[in-house]
């Protein structure tokens, strides 16, 4: 769909909406627990439905009722469906692999070209390393093996999503397990969100330095009742309409949370100062939103920028050409992006999506200040489906083509 929004200001209060990252992990858990768990304050964005789908692939028993899923564990000895469709989602993906290393059987994850453009080679090592089965083709990733517990050494700077993933599985096995981060730690506070989750289950975790994990085996998950917290890394868009004029109140944010992104309050701050240079490297999702508010107030340089080019899109390079349009000029390097101060354009040319939803998002902030349209909007679904209705009830004038 193409959307077309009217220069106009936001004003009003919301909801936060609920933790994308968190729900992925809190669904997870409740697939891995032996009873009847409940997971409520779900939104059903496209990444959401892919994890369900799968765990139900798995042999969850997953129930939805409005924004509740009740969930009834996997049995290990019966794997209801070999064929798992992550659909574009890398978390489905990278959290589902090792769990998947737990059945003995051989089983297809399959999803998007862009999505298995993506690395796996940390899984690919691994697995060939123990002896397991690890076939990787254009859209699809097969694997076959009982995972062994032991000591694990991940590098901290390709994606925190395998470790994640590896905490998901290893409590599981009979063994004792360590894992070992090698060098940098990238989206540090993700691998913070899992061990959250895992104890809100039962899992512990010993987290004996910043690169040291230490995971007992033989644990059992234990069913809970849980709620999804609100998500910082969507309310920044939200929260980026005060910033050019609006006056908006985001709720249900919990001020106690270890999501990364929860540093954009502090960032945002920072944006009434004369290019000022912000490290993202441990909240890459903020990328496309500190772009635009960049280019709408002061220029901004971005470092650790690097992870930018393997999300959905190539963001550096999506929001340069989009921020072009506007009369923005970007330079965009290897591993930091420089958003110059200019002055902002009614677009030339029609905006796209790059079917990205944090592009879209990015740009219909901007779009509210001079106009414009952006094609392929409906990238939004992958994480915040009802943005265009929450931003509407605000006041931003809104037209869907």
């Amino acid at each position: 769909m193409d959307v077309i929004i009217e220069k106009s200001k936001a004003v009003g209060s919301l909801c936060a909406p609920p933790s994308k990252s968190m729900a992925h992990r809190l669904l997870i858990c409740a697939a891995l627990s032996k009873g009847i768990s409940t997971v409520s304050n779900l939104a059903f964005s496209e990444d959401i439905k892919a994890t369900i789908s799968c765990l139900q692939s798995l042999g969850a028993d997953i129930k939805i009722e409005n924004d509740k899923a009740t969930v009834k564990g996997i049995n290990f000895k019966n794997l209801k469906d070999n064929n798992l469709f992550c659909n574009e989602s890398g978390s489905t993906l990278r959290f589902l692999i090792p769990i998947c290393a737990l059945f003995d059987r051989k089983i297809c994850l399959g999803g998007t070209d862009r999505l298995l453009q993506r690395s796996f080679s940390v899984y690919e090592d691994l697995f060939k390393s123990q002896g397991l089965l690890f076939e990787k083709e254009k859209n699809s990733i097969t694997v076959q093996g009982r995972l062994h517990s032991g000591d694990y050494s991940v590098p901290g700077d390709v994606s925190s999503q395998f470790i994640s993933g590896l905490l998901f599985a290893l409590p599981l096995l009979e063994g004792d397990s360590v894992i070992k981060i090698t060098g940098n730690i990238e989206s540090n506070s993700y691998i913070s969100l899992t061990i959250k989750a895992l104890l809100q289950f039962g899992i512990k975790i010993d987290r004996v330095d910043e690169h040291t994990l230490r995971i007992k085996g033989n644990q059992d998950f234990i069913s809970q009742n849980v709620g999804v917290e609100g998500d910082y890394s969507n309310a920044a868009f939200l929260d980026a309409f005060n910033l050019i004029g609006g006056n908006v109140q985001v709720n249900d944010l919990d001020k106690n949370s270890v999501q990364g992104d929860k540093i954009y309050k502090t960032i945002f701050k920072e944006l009434e100062n004369e290019n000022i240079s912000v490290d993202i490297s441990d909240c890459p999702d903020l990328g496309p939103v500190l772009m635009a508010l960049g280019a709408a107030k002061n220029g901004i340089t971005l470092t650790g920028t690097h992870r930018l080019k393997i999300k959905e899109s190539d963001r550096g390079a999506a929001m340069a050409l989009e921020l072009s349009k506007f009369g923005i000029e970007v330079i965009n390097y290897e591993n930091s992006i420089i958003v110059k101060k200019g002055e902002l354009q009614t677009p030339n040319s029609k905006l796209h999506s790059h079917n990205d939803h944090r592009i879209v998002m990015s740009l219909s902030i901007l779009c509210s200040m001079v106009d414009g349209e952006i094609s392929d909007a409906q990238a939004i679904n992958k994480s915040f489906p009802n943005f265009f209705d929450e931003i509407q009830n605000l006041g931003i004038k809104i037209k869907v083509n």
